[in-house]
């Protein structure tokens, strides 16, 4: 019977120590299913409310700015003139006789271009070799003038040594008492009547010297004004001072020349070869122009000024030759920034050997510029220009607005260069609106740049 017991008490025991541990074991799993859950549980929750929270910001598409490229064109306009190109005007007064080039033809330096009657210079040119002989005569009469003084002032010291020599000997027969007195003293005053008239020859001799010295200055004046009128007779014949094309012919023949400068009323030129009715006083007669090599001037911009250089090289196109590009190089600049226009006057300087360009054509120069650090590029619907200035709205990594001040460069359009205010690393809204405000936050859709 005990044993009995104590079986069923030992059953029993076992038993009871079975149903403790699977409710220990429960308990235990159930605490670590807890610990797992919920943390999981939680972060859905946050989750759930972010996405909600995402659903509820507007949208912005972004973009990041990207570099431009090292090496770009620069394209400006330019005006085509020519490298040598000159009013011709008379230096002798007359008629126009004859023209001999019109506008069109190409001439040589040296050629000879009018004719011109100018019979005042004629007859100057006359009166001045009159002159010159006379002068020259002059010279020969003062010279032969100065020798015969000369040649007196000789004989007066001959006489005077005479009478010296015949006083001397006198003055010792007075002292011998050989001779009277008397005779003394009329030897002494021959001898000084021979003094005084070798000081009068040589006072002659000198005038004469004077004389011939102010003809032959006469003559000097005479040679140079017989060469004046004889050089402006030498511009009766007008001709070409360099090799070029005639791009205007102003008068006719037998239209009235005055030499000068141009400084009568020349409202009646024209640069067509049918000028009739030219009968006005007129010194302008034609104009050249060289066209073996021109010119191109370009006004740079202030901001691309410090990029192009003397000794660089440009292309140059006009409208009217698409097929042709010329080569152009920088000659020379003006050193100085214009204050109306802000730009930089630049010369370009071409070859044109088969007469393709012309003097007054409109051109398009295009530099090749490297930049060593080239700016940012965005599209030009970010940039933002209001009265704080110019901006681009950028997004944070708090995903709100923020606006950066930026400064521009060149404007490509549909693309412009900023120069400041950017690092490349900034989020920029493409197209930013009024409802897009600073601290705004928004949810940025990142888009690539072009």
């Amino acid at each position: 019977m005990d044993s009995q017991q104590e079986r069923t008490s030992r059953q029993q025991r076992h038993g009871i120590g079975g149903i403790g541990w699977a409710i220990i074991g429960t308990v235990f799993f159930g605490s670590l299913l807890a610990i797992g859950i919920l943390p999981r549980l939680s972060q859905r929750s946050e989750l759930e409310a972010a996405v909600k929270e995402a659903s509820t910001l507007p949208s912005v598409n972004v973009m990041t700015a990207h570099r431009a490229a090292a090496t770009t064109n620069l394209e400006l306009p330019g005006s085509v003139v020519a490298l040598n190109q000159t009013t011709i005007y008379a230096r002798s007064t007359g008629y126009l006789r004859r023209w001999y080039a019109d506008i069109g033809d190409r001439v040589q330096a040296g050629q000879l271009l009018a004719e011109i009657d100018s019979p005042d210079t004629d007859q100057q040119v006359l009166q001045a070799k009159a002159e010159l002989a006379q002068a020259q005569a002059n010279v020969s009469q003062t010279r032969a003038s100065l020798a015969k003084g000369v040649a007196d002032l000789k004989q007066a010291r001959a006489n005077l040594l005479l009478a010296l020599q015949s006083w001397q000997r006198w003055k010792v027969l007075v002292n011998q008492g050989a001779v009277a007195q008397q005779d003394a003293d009329t030897r002494y005053a021959t001898y000084q009547a021979n003094l005084a008239n070798v000081e009068a020859a040589q006072n002659t001799v000198n005038s004469d010297s004077a004389n011939v010295e102010a003809a032959q200055a006469n003559v000097f004046a005479s040679r140079a004004n017989f060469q004046r009128y004889s050089v402006l007779q030498s511009y009766k014949k007008v001709t070409a001072p360099f090799a070029g094309v005639i791009t205007a012919r102003n008068v006719n023949s037998g239209a009235l020349i005055t030499g000068g400068t141009g400084n009568t009323n020349t409202s009646n030129t024209t640069s067509t070869s049918n000028t009739t009715g030219t009968s006005s006083t007129n010194t302008s007669l034609y104009t050249i122009a060289a066209y073996d090599a021109l010119n191109v001037n370009v006004s740079v911009p202030q901001s691309s000024s410090a990029l192009v250089q003397a000794g660089q090289t440009a292309q140059i196109t006009v409208r009217e030759l698409p097929q042709r590009v010329f080569s152009g190089k920088v000659v020379r600049t003006s050193n100085a920034i214009d204050p109306n226009t802000r730009t930089l006057l630049t010369q370009l300087e071409v070859q044109n050997l088969d007469g393709a360009l012309r003097p007054g054509m409109y051109a398009t120069v295009k530099f090749a510029i490297n930049r060593p650090n080239p700016p940012f590029v965005i599209p030009g619907s970010a940039l933002v220009v209001n009265a704080e200035g110019t901006q681009v709205a950028t997004v944070t990594k708090n995903q709100t607005v923020h606006y950066q001040k930026v400064g521009v460069g060149r404007d490509y359009g549909t693309e412009i260069e900023i120069t400041s205010g950017l690092t490349g690393n900034e989020s920029l809204i493409t197209t930013p609106t009024v409802d897009e405000t600073e601290g705004l936050r928004v949810q940025p859709v990142a888009q690539k740049a072009k």
